[in-house]
């Protein structure tokens, strides 16, 4: 009876604990098993066994996917593609810096328009000098000009060599009185000598070159507006000038520089059949030959007189 008793109460004790034990097993199996398994196998009890293959293949990539589904669902967003990106934004920044770095926005409109126009003379001293040049040397290949002759492309350009070199005597002395005027202002206080100088020198270099021939003379100003650019521009760097001078003179010297350049390539095939008469000696052989001819004409009229 005992046994009986002690054979009940413990079957009564266990009962719980396999009832429990039955639950968490089932839990469990639920936890592990079926969050493998996709909604549809979950759904429908007689899933295909590729899809439960693939389900119990690939465990992490298909909960990682249910997740990510289910998630954005719950917040109620939606994926979004990442924005093209602008393949040129850089070539683009690169421009704007330029643009803003060359900009004359802050040069008065007065300066800026009559700067322009005072360098249209040499531009268009220059462009004459190339067709010119391109006359003189279709003469000589094939006979004659294509538009007009030889001989009066050669006076012209006679008559062109002193105007282009003139005006840019006539420039460089304008830029040098520049720093005159700033100093009587006093713009960025009293410098004294060292902007006096610089007002001296400019004409200084350029007077000479109404004396020289040609090219040389050509030579010579490219340099003299080089050397008046980058002494302007340490000026503005000092605060001897306004701020907007040096970018406003770079333009105008750019100008200048490539109308030089131009003239000197399109004069480079004449010098084997062109003589020009702008140099100093050309000036004292021509001197001389007028005082030569002088000369024998008084000694023609002494002559007459005497018989």
């Amino acid at each position: 009876m005992f046994y009986r008793a002690a054979a009940a109460r413990s079957l009564f004790r266990a009962s719980p604990s396999a009832v429990n034990a039955s639950i968490t097993r089932s839990v469990l199996t639920n936890t592990v098993f079926k969050s493998q398994f996709t909604v549809s196998a979950r759904q429908s009890p007689f899933a295909r066994p590729s899809t439960l293959a693939l389900a119990t293949r690939k465990p992490v990539t298909t909960a990682l996917v249910r997740y990510a589904s289910t998630s954005d669902k719950k917040l109620g967003t939606e994926l979004v593609e990442d924005p093209d990106i602008d393949m040129m934004a850089g070539v683009k920044n690169d421009a704007k810096i330029i643009k803003e770095t060359f900009s004359l926005k802050d040069v008065p409109k007065e300066a800026l328009y009559l700067g322009l126009a005072g360098v249209m003379p040499y531009l268009a001293t220059s462009l004459q000098t190339v067709y010119l040049s391109w006359e003189m040397n279709n003469a000589l290949t094939t006979g004659s000009g294509k538009f007009i002759s030889g001989e009066s492309a050669e006076l012209l350009m006679n008559v062109i060599e002193p105007l282009q070199i003139g005006y840019g005597a006539v420039i460089l002395s304008f830029l040098g009185a520049v720093h005159w005027g700033l100093e009587w202002a006093g713009y960025g206080g009293k410098v004294g000598y060292k902007r006096y100088a610089t007002g001296v020198i400019a004409p200084a270099v350029a007077w000479p070159t109404l004396l020289l021939p040609a090219e040389y003379a050509l030579i010579t100003q490219f340099c003299a507006f080089t050397f008046l650019y980058y002494s302007d521009a340490r000026a503005a760097v000092k605060g001897w000038t306004p701020p907007w001078y040096h970018m406003y003179r770079f333009v105008l010297t750019f100008v200048v520089g490539a109308s030089i350049v131009a003239s000197l390539i399109g004069r480079e095939q004449l010098a084997s059949h062109y003589d020009s008469k702008h140099g100093v000696a050309d000036k004292v052989k021509a001197l001389r030959a007028v005082q030569w001819k002088n000369e024998a004409e008084a000694a023609k009229e002494a002559e007459s007189k005497e018989q």
